[in-house]
Parts: C-alpha cells; sequence; structure tokens
C-alpha cells in the first residue's frame, strides 16, 4: 500500500551550522555538544582526512580535502556558518583559502575557523598580550605564533608540549594543561590565556585556570563555538 505525504518546512527553524572535524580528532565533537547544549540549532559534522601527526607537511595536504569534505553536508540546506576544526592548519593554509574552498563545496552564508575565532574573540574581550599554549612541535608552532601576529596579537608568553602524535594531543591530561598555563598566565606582561588544538581536553580546565591567575582564558575549540553562534546570529 502507497501512503499520501506532506512534507513539513523548515522555515521556522534557524539555519543549520557545519562542522568540518579531523579525521584523527577526537574531542571537538565532546566539547561542542557542551558549548551547544541550549542551542536550537543543528549541527552537521562532516570529517576531513588528516595525518596521524601534525607537522606542517600534513596540515599543508588538508588543502586538497577541504571541499570535498564541505560536499559531504547535507547539500539540500543552507548553512548559517560553517566552522573549520583546525587551528595549526588554518594558520598554515590561511582564513580566506578555507573560506574560499568550504563555500566551493557547500551553501553556507559564513566561515570561520580557531585562529580566525580566538583572534575575534581576543577583540571582543579587548586584550592583545597572549600567553600560548600549544602542543605541537616547532615548525607548527612557528607559522601559528606568526599567524596571531599577522592579526595584531601577541604571544611572547608561550609554551609547549612538543607532542607530535595526534593519539597522544587528546590523552594530554587536563591536569598538565590546567597546570602548564597556570604557570604561563601568571606572567605580568599577559593580559589573557589562549589554549590551542581543538583535540585538547580543555572545557574543564578554563574556569580553573581563569579563576587562579584572575585573566581570561580561551581555547580554540570554545573560541570556535563562541564565533559559530555569534555569526548564526547575524543577519545575511
Amino acid at each position: 500500500m502507497k501512503f499520501d505525504f506532506q512534507l513539513s518546512s523548515d522555515e521556522k527553524s534557524p539555519p543549520p551550522m557545519g562542522l568540518i572535524v579531523l579525521q584523527v580528532d577526537e574531542t571537538i565533537e565532546g566539547e561542542f555538544r557542551e558549548a551547544f547544549r541550549a542551542s536550537k540549532n543543528q549541527i552537521f559534522v562532516t570529517r576531513i582526512p588528516s595525518g596521524l601527526e601534525v607537522t606542517a607537511e600534513t596540515l599543508t595536504s588538508m588543502e586538497q580535502h577541504i571541499t570535498a569534505s564541505a560536499k559531504l553536508l547535507p547539500q539540500s540546506r543552507e548553512f548559517s556558518v560553517i566552522g573549520y576544526g583546525c587551528t595549526s592548519a588554518s594558520a598554515i593554509i590561511g582564513s580566506e583559502k578555507i573560506s574560499k574552498l568550504i563555500k566551493f563545496g557547500c551553501n553556507t552564508r559564513k566561515v570561520t575557523n580557531p585562529l580566525l575565532a580566538a583572534t575575534e574573540y581576543a577583540k571582543h574581550i579587548g586584550v592583545k598580550k597572549l600567553a600560548l599554549l600549544s602542543p605541537y612541535i616547532e615548525e607548527v608552532n612557528t607559522p601559528l605564533r606568526k599567524a596571531f601576529a599577522n592579526n595584531g596579537l601577541s604571544t611572547e608568553a608561550f609554551g609547549t608540549f612538543g607532542e607530535g602524535k595526534e593519539e597522544k594531543v587528546a590523552r594530554i591530561s587536563e591536569k598538565s594543561t590546567t597546570e602548564a598555563a597556570i604557570s604561563l598566565g601568571k606572567n605580568k606582561s599577559i593580559e589573557a590565556v589562549f589554549i590551542s588544538c581543538t583535540n585538547l581536553r580543555t572545557f574543564n580546565c578554563l574556569e580553573k585556570i581563569a579563576d587562579s591567575i584572575k585573566k581570561p582564558v580561551f581555547s580554540s575549540n570554545q573560541s570556535l563555538a563562541w564565533h559559530m553562534r555569534e555569526l548564526s546570529s547575524q543577519k545575511r
């Protein structure tokens, strides 16, 4: 027996958001569930091939997969914003190029990434001198710090775990991150602490660190979620 049916309208629902997640990332989706717990926006997630290690070469290689990954998001929908979930690759590939490649693959008004989001969040809270905590090796740290400098943000206070393997980055303990960030944050010349990498667990650390150093503390995932909410709420 064949039944007739009606189609419901999406007009009353806010346009969905999209998120491109690294194949190796084990952290961002869980932290985004926390960040968007009260949100009415749907978030569609797609993955992008990424290396087991974080190097300049593996990060650069993602460029050729960005459009294809964006095409795996529902083609029937217009997205309010797409987030590209990699801080270090955003520094190496560049925000403008990432935006163009994503827009080739799906229908979206706006695109952001953790580097761009962190820059905008720093402006939002009125800080320019950051302590930067990174899990990366030096060949990745250098372009990241340069990208922040090009956006008017100082990262003279800097620390790293120096880890290249993604599976280890995802398992760096929150205790280690908290202690390292507090140590950096005690520097009297800095105004805030930024913790980089979407694969590094930070959501349970941010408040503890801020309470200890009495300064703002933000991270890749926190910044990206904040910026996506901001962009999604803006009119076309």
